[in-house]
């Protein structure tokens, strides 16, 4: 009898409540498993080669892990290497899954290398954004460890190139010059001095003559 009423009781309870009470979701603990990102060398410019390498540190054990790489620069000629599992690449975004991974100190942490050349022609003050996720069963993508870096472009990424040669007006080297005027100086100089010696010379004739016909004595020329 008694245990009619208690029970009628619950049921009244809950109607006035508005229905059953639904029990609080217990959070699920959280995962030892951080991933590790290093970019060598950081701050790549455009046209320069770039290593991005991640780890994972942590003492869990994930099931079916995923690393999702993403940057914001174009890289070209990528390679994607993963100890274990493997690797899809694009220009821009590297997806490597590594199985189950188990995470304890003194076992080799998994290691993602990813390589490639950074595309030239990001203006300068251009972000670049490297990011990398970790998921697995246990982290789901919206609860998804992250690791990332950044840089701005400082300059500009065009080929220097050199200017155009203008050309030069042909010069006259004035020695030369010189040397050919000099003979013809001298050459006037020469026939001037020759033409005043032969006036001289008759304007001293023409006073001997002069004078031997006035004193009459014979003329010694």
């Amino acid at each position: 009898m008694g245990e009619a009423v208690a029970a009628s009781a619950v049921a009244i309870m809950a109607a006035v409540m508005g229905g059953v009470p639904t029990p609080t979701p217990t959070p699920s603990p959280r995962v030892d498993a951080t991933p590790v990102l290093t970019s060598t060398p950081f701050g790549a410019l455009p046209g320069q080669q770039v290593t991005h390498t991640v780890t994972i540190a942590g003492t869990a054990t994930l099931v079916a892990a995923r690393i999702t790489f993403t940057t914001t620069a174009d890289l070209e000629t990528v390679t994607a290497r993963a100890q274990p599992g493997w690797c899809a690449v694009t220009a821009r975004e590297v997806v490597c899954d590594l199985g189950d991974v188990r995470l304890a100190s003194g076992s080799p942490a998994p290691r993602i290398t990813i390589t490639g050349r950074v595309r030239p022609g990001a203006a300068p003050g251009t972000v670049v954004r490297n990011r990398v996720g970790l998921t697995s069963e246990q982290v789901p993508e919206n609860e998804a460890q992250i690791a990332s870096n950044a840089y701005l472009v400082p300059g500009s990424t065009a080929t220097p190139i050199d200017p155009p040669v203008e050309p030069q007006a042909a010069t006259v080297d004035p020695t030369p010059a010189r040397s050919m005027r000099v003979p013809t100086v001298l050459a006037v100089v020469v026939a001037g001095l020759a033409a005043a010696g032969a006036v001289v010379t008759r304007r001293r004739l023409r006073r001997r003559r002069a004078e031997g016909v006035t004193t009459g004595r014979p003329d010694p020329m």
